[in-house]
């Protein structure tokens, strides 16, 4: 699955070699293989492995080396690309497309962009892995597909796919993908096909941007208020959608870039996709809040004449999310729990840890309460699966995946074993490892298989020699010292590149940029290292980490392409979650001594909350009436929510707040200004593969 696994596990321990897995070993022929594009590229190519033409300063990429390519063309042989059932499943149902396949924002800017994934129709270079080739082809497929009569579905518009049902009077509108724009432009295709019918509902499946980011593309605020458009969502969804995009979301964000390589060259030596969908949107994300919260699972709603009934799955892909079963389709919405690539049970970008042993025992509650009902399942990603048959054996092998993953790392951790052993070692059963849908294009063995093993132990491996160890910079010197100098890293790093021992170059090198980041020769060596270990990654994900390390090590910084927070996500913030976020920005050091009580009194939601900054701490609470508090407060602040949050999350002046009559002051005023001094501003550019 994840091409830096061995086939044998008692070869793992301490081993270093990069090396393609060879596990579910399936023979292909030559013409399956040219039937899906990928073939007689991977023949032919030069063998540039040299490490001294990798360390050239050069903005430029470096060839596939001859290590890589044999690799490659293994992975050609050994994978069941006679297997092209996908193909026809991807195409099914298809009605039209959007022509051409951008969209753009109010301004003009491109926001999608799927016009630039033109080269995959062509046959699988050396610089891609030929399983990932395959998949981004089918995942590049865009426009509006028939699930079954009554069942749309948007896909190619984002990373995501929107979902439309068609009711009595309307559509009822499934995860309206990242951005305003895209999800407009989605529903504007079906609408040309389908007739121009009213939104009549919508349901978000989980608490990711990409499911519920564009709503306000396929309605407004308005509509929903007015009681005419109801919106679903699975409990506790809007406190996770504002926690997980405000709270990190700056770092997280910054490293999405990274994951889904928004700002890499789209080509065979670039961005080829991200496994579960093409890459994000780079629109207006929106947020509309729930309506009415589904709290438990077999619980039956109707909207516009739909019948819905839900289970609800907290703590598999996201910690709120659902799945749910239309009766009268016979149609199973299997949101993200389930869809054609092994998922993350932690994301690169960041997340908290998911748990893939409640992931696994959801699968099975989905089987036994829907699979033998179902005659279609789809999810908001990647393609539907038709066939009572096919629905239940995809659901029980996903199942079997996680819980495999799960069983297996609980088992050797409890040997001893600790959490980059355990990556290397465990090996997937033959029957999950030969579906396509199981293989790691966005999650993967590797870092599933640490991420459980952080779930259950933590950072802290056991061994003391890795308790208190040397952070980056003070480490890298160290090291180099030890290896003789930047001299002596070079020449360990340059037998390593040269024998196709990328993990150790990139291990060396690392050291290096950490311990004299104008070193060129060290990044560019580093950035060509980068690029091999990208090129010969099956995971999209992998893929775009290394190359996006090798393009800022190449070019420079390019930063967080992408927004972190939109006005409407902000505008969604509690009370408790505005004070979170002020919390996080205190710079302690600068705080240590300063004291500060004052009291916010929120007008509209009757209740008067008390913050108290001291100790470089801020402590928040609700006062309760008639109870005594910790003593008077420096002063009063009279407001309302959305007030509040425009002083203190939302940019805007207080005092003009106070000038206007939205802001009544008691007490000293100045005690705002006072806590902005002390608040440190977040860097969406902050360094990643440099100190």
């Amino acid at each position: 699955m994840v091409d830096e696994v061995r086939d044998e596990a008692e070869n793992h321990r301490g081993a270093g070699r990069f090396t393609f897995s060879r596990r579910g070993v399936i023979g292909a022929g030559a013409a399956a293989l040219a039937a899906v594009g990928v073939g007689s590229a991977l023949t032919g190519c030069a063998d540039d492995d040299q490490a001294t033409d990798a360390e050239q300063t050069t903005k430029t990429a470096v060839d596939p080396s001859g290590k890589i390519v044999d690799q490659q063309r293994a992975a050609q042989s050994s994978l069941p690309f006679s297997d092209t059932a996908d193909f026809a499943d991807t195409d099914r149902g298809f009605l039209a497309k959007l022509e051409p396949d951008t969209v753009k924002d109010a301004d003009g800017k491109v926001v999608w962009d799927n016009e630039s994934y033109g080269f995959l129709q062509g046959s699988c270079p050396n610089s891609v892995h030929p399983s990932l080739w395959r998949q981004s082809q089918l995942v590049v497929k865009q426009g509006l597909y028939e699930v079954v009569p009554g069942i749309y579905q948007i896909r190619g518009l984002d990373l995501s796919n929107m979902t439309i049902i068609e009711g009595d009077t309307g559509v009822v509108v499934i995860d309206p993908l990242i951005s305003v724009e895209t999800a407009k432009a989605g529903l504007e295709l079906y609408r040309s096909k389908r007739g121009n019918r009213p939104v009549t509902g919508m349901i978000y499946t989980h608490s990711h941007v990409d499911h519920f980011g564009g709503a306000m593309g396929v309605t407004t605020v308005e509509d929903v208020n007015s009681g005419r458009v109801p919106v679903l969502a699975p409990q506790g969804f809007l406190e996770h959608a504002v926690a997980e995009n405000i709270y990190a979301g700056t770092a997280m964000t910054r490293r999405s870039a990274y994951m889904y390589g928004a700002a890499l060259p789209r080509g065979d030596k670039g961005q080829v996709g991200a496994g579960l969908g093409m890459t994000t949107s780079l629109g207006t994300v929106s947020l509309i809040a729930p309506t009415k919260d589904i709290t438990r699972t077999g619980q039956e709603e109707v909207i516009d004449g739909v019948k819905i009934v839900f289970q609800i799955t907290p703590g598999t892909e996201a910690p709120s999310e659902m799945n749910f079963y239309f009766p009268d389709h016979r149609a199973l919405c299997m949101a993200e729990n389930a869809t054609h690539t092994l998922h993350n049970i932690v994301t690169l970008r960041g997340a908290v840890v998911r748990d893939a042993h409640v992931w696994a025992k959801y699968l099975t509650e989905t089987i036994n309460m829907f699979g033998n009902k179902s005659d279609v399942a789809f999810a908001s990603h990647h393609w539907p699966a038709w066939g009572t048959d096919k629905i239940v054996e995809w659901l029980g092998l996903q199942r079997d995946t996680y819980g495999y993953l799960h069983d297996q790392t609980l088992r050797l951790l409890n040997q001893g074993y600790v959490g980059t052993e355990i990556a290397e070692m465990i090996q997937m059963p033959p029957a999950i490892q030969a579906k396509w849908y199981n293989h790691g294009y966005y999650g993967s063995v590797s870092h599933d298989v640490k991420a459980i093993y952080q779930r259950y132990m933590g950072w802290f491996d056991g061994n003391p020699a890795h308790l208190w160890e040397h952070p980056p910079v003070d480490s890298g010197k160290r090291h180099v010292e030890a290896m003789g100098g930047a001299d002596g890293v070079l020449k360990t790093a340059r037998k390593a590149y040269s024998d196709g021992d990328y993990r150790w170059a990139v291990q060396v090198l690392n050291y290096l940029i950490f311990a004299d980041p104008n070193n060129q020769q060290a990044k560019m060596l580093q950035a060509s290292a980068f690029e091999q270990l990208g090129y010969g990654s099956e995971n999209a994900t992998w893929r775009n980490f290394y190359l996006s390390g090798a393009y800022e090590l190449r070019n420079g910084s390019f930063g967080t392409p992408t927004k972190a927070n939109s006005a409407s996500l902000i505008a969604a913030l509690t009370v408790e979650q505005v004070f979170d976020s002020v919390a996080l920005l205190i710079n302690g050091p600068k705080a240590w001594d300063m004291k500060m009580v004052t009291d916010w009194v929120i007008t509209d939601e009757n209740r008067t909350h008390r913050v108290d900054l001291h100790n470089g701490v801020l402590v928040h609470y609700d006062k309760i009436p008639g109870e005594p508090d910790s003593g008077p407060a420096d002063a009063t602040f009279t407001l309302s929510r959305p007030t509040l949050i425009g002083v203190l999350a939302g940019g805007k002046d207080i005092a003009d707040a106070v000038k206007s009559g939205a802001v009544r002051v008691s007490g000293d005023p100045s005690k705002v200004k006072q806590l902005k001094e002390v608040l440190d501003k977040p860097d969406p550019n902050f360094a990643i593969v440099t100190p």
